[in-house]
């Protein structure tokens, strides 16, 4: 990644709206009535005009009626306007209901903001298999009210078992052209994305071909939210949303123009932030787990590795319990798909080298063990096969994971 110093400006408490022409805000409806107040649980993100969106979703076989909404709109084609989201309640597994009350959240959003309904991207996140409370849910959008700023109260409003919102936005340079890049997600358990990840959104003034800019969606998420494990559980919500408004006027960027790689860079850069917000903010988490894999033969080699390591139980408690006890880590390499040849492999934690190809070193145990003690750990395993890496993040597991999911519901 380019170093965001000499590369992306971050934009101090940026977000959805800092790119030209979107606006956003939220309520409380009494839809989620756990985590922290004012209890924001509705929300709407808006452009000013029509947008390009691309979008990845979840490949659990059971799918929330939004996820399915949106899938419809990608598969026709279809822009859009607006993004309207709640948080408590999922609406997944409601039967023939679940479709009924999204087709009249889209019908809701579109007369409250004078929009056609499928110009309205939905996604519902919280609690599965519980009908939305549709009154509440009218009540909402009719009191909604977008502002500028309105992209904090927007970031609130999917939130569920989260601490905090997870925000950003970067402005960067093409041709001495300003540009921006905004997003929000959301995420802290339920977490082991394929194809998405829990609720990202994402939104942009640069102009961008729409089939580009969905092959370059399916591939930034491949390498950054799809690198994330919390709990190896695939959420039936998963949703990443990007939307293009082109209010920088530029001739639309696609796979040929001169801007595209610095299109992709930024892209990168944000879910790649994003994705460590996530893992930082897992169920009880206290520490952020980097962990990068370097020598594989091939990349589809890398990424099982990184992604298979990250997700075990074994290695997040070894974590937790600042164990360097690295035989959990040439374990889960071993049944990853990857091709592992185990007198090739060396490991280091936080830079100390405790397997050197296959054989362990003398170092003193206590020197890692020391170094573990940090809210941001980083492992290196090198399989010493090939030029190929990937890198992987995720959290350690604590009691208070078992005690936040042993009471979701009650």
């Amino acid at each position: 990644m380019p170093n965001e110093s000499s590369v992306f400006e971050i934009i101090p408490q940026g977000g959805v709206t800092t790119p030209q022409g979107f606006i956003a805000g939220a309520v409380s409806t009494g839809i989620k009535t756990y985590g922290q107040e004012p209890f924001y649980d509705l929300g709407v993100i808006l452009s000013n005009s029509p947008c390009t969106v691309a979008g990845v979703f979840t490949r659990n076989q059971v799918k929330g009626s939004s996820v399915i909404h949106n899938q419809n709109l990608l598969k026709n084609g279809h822009g859009g306007k607006a993004i309207f989201a709640n948080s408590g309640n999922a609406n997944v597994a409601t039967g023939e209901q679940g479709f009924i009350d999204t087709n009249n959240i889209a019908q809701l959003t579109a007369k409250k903001f004078n929009l056609r309904p499928d110009d309205v991207w939905i996604a519902s996140t919280g609690v599965i298999g519980r009908v939305l409370p549709m009154n509440q849910i009218q009540t909402g959008i009719e009191s909604l009210n977008l502002e500028d700023n309105g992209g904090n109260s927007f970031a609130q409003a999917i939130m569920t078992t989260d601490t905090r919102s997870k925000e950003i936005a970067i402005r960067f340079l093409i041709d001495e052209q300003s540009y921006y890049i905004g997003a929000c997600a959301k995420g802290s358990g339920m977490i082991h994305p394929n194809l998405a990840t829990m609720l990202a959104f994402i939104t942009t003034d640069i102009a961008v071909d729409s089939q580009w800019l969905q092959q370059t969606l399916e591939k930034v998420v491949n390498k950054t939210f799809n690198m994330l494990d919390i709990d190896m559980d695939t959420s039936t919500s998963d949703t990443v949303l990007i939307l293009s408004n082109g209010a920088a006027e530029n001739i639309p960027i696609n796979e040929n123009h001169e801007a595209a790689p610095i299109f992709c860079e930024a892209l990168e850069f944000v879910t790649t932030y994003l994705t460590k917000e996530l893992a930082r903010d897992g169920e009880g988490a206290e520490t952020l787990i980097e962990l990068y894999v370097s020598g594989a033969s091939q990349e589809s080699d890398a990424k099982s590795a990184a992604r298979t390591v990250v997700s075990s139980p074994l290695v997040k408690t070894m974590i937790t319990g600042k164990d360097p006890n690295w035989g959990r880590l040439i374990a889960a390499i071993g049944r990853s798909d990857a091709l592992v040849e185990q007198d090739k492999v060396s490991i280091s934690i936080e830079g100390h080298l405790i397997l050197d190809q296959g054989t362990p070193t003398d170092i003193n145990l206590q020197v890692v063990i020391d170094a573990m003690y940090t809210n941001e750990l980083k492992i290196h395993i090198d399989l010493g096969l090939g030029n190929y890496s990937s890198t992987a993040w995720g959290c350690d597991l604590t009691s208070e994971y078992v005690r936040i999911n042993g009471e979701y519901t009650t």
